[in-house]
């Protein structure tokens, strides 16, 4: 757990270079690309996330932090319908989507998905080639009218994953024979493949070497010029490397959100303050 001093360390060297200094600005980086208002999720009768008011703006990375058990995980697998798959789950509230209800029982969550990609905390490649894996999504979305288009599209997000030049001669070869590392990277080359709008990560860093995490940190401050993303992260100093905003929630509520840089340095809550100086959490 970070120490007062720690964090200190966070917010006068990690932060500035997170937000990418000197760089061109992004377009309309402060335009909610996910409206969420009210949401409340119950599994049976447990109360999991109450009245969370969140907006989740394009083309910056949100970062959602707090203990374990908070609710972050929760609310991340709200944005892509993902809880639908839990037995005695109930998420109420509104949850939009460029101005799109994604609870609306005329959507088709598969598109819903397509749209919102997710990358989980273990890297997950399917039992096939490394070109099998980043295929089989515009296969089954019926994007690619061709082996050529396919092709052009596995090429295409695996450099954008920054794994091209590493498995480039070995398509062939099983996912599953990659390390840990480009294991997440062919995960994230996987889901940028069907050109979604916004990518949710749930501590995809987890279960990485600190070699493979920079590589990870490094491809997320790249994909955010392309693509809306939110991630869940165990790591103060993470959040502070990678995210534009930052969201702390605590016992199920979301406590407080803001820029990055002020939630850590100002935080307007006392349990804001408590979690990042390591006095609970």
């Amino acid at each position: 757990m970070a120490q007062p001093e720690q964090v200190a360390e966070i917010a006068q060297e990690e932060l500035p270079a997170s937000k990418g200094v000197g760089e061109a600005p992004l377009a309309n980086p402060a335009k909610p690309k996910m409206v969420t208002r009210d949401v409340n999720v119950h599994y049976g009768e447990k109360h999991a996330l109450r009245g969370v008011n969140l907006d989740i703006n394009a083309n910056q990375v949100t970062a959602l932090i707090g203990p374990s058990g908070c609710g972050k995980s929760t609310y991340l697998r709200c944005l892509n319908r993902m809880n639908d798959v839990i037995d005695g789950c109930r998420v109420t509230g509104e949850l939009h989507l460029d101005n799109e209800d994604i609870y609306d029982p005329r959507l088709d969550v598969v598109q819903l998905r397509a749209r919102v990609g997710m990358v989980f905390q273990k890297p997950n490649p399917f039992p096939k080639s490394i070109f099998d894996n980043i295929a089989y999504g515009p296969r089954i979305h019926g994007i690619g009218r061709n082996r050529t288009d396919v092709e052009e599209i596995v090429e295409s997000s695996l450099r954008k994953a920054g794994l091209w030049e590493e498995v480039k001669d070995r398509l062939d070869g099983p996912g599953t024979g990659l390390s840990g590392g480009q294991q997440q990277r062919l995960c994230i080359a996987r889901a940028i493949a069907v050109s979604p709008e916004v990518i949710l990560m749930d501590e995809p860093c987890s279960a990485l070497d600190p070699i493979a995490t920079a590589r990870i940190e490094e491809l997320i401050d790249d994909l955010r010029r392309n693509f809306t993303i939110v991630i869940v992260t165990h790591s103060m100093q993470q959040a502070a490397r990678v995210s534009q905003r930052t969201a702390f929630f605590h016992l199920g509520e979301l406590v407080e959100e803001g820029d990055t840089d002020a939630v850590f340095t100002v935080p307007k809550d006392k349990r804001t303050q408590g979690y990042i100086t390591g006095r609970f959490g």
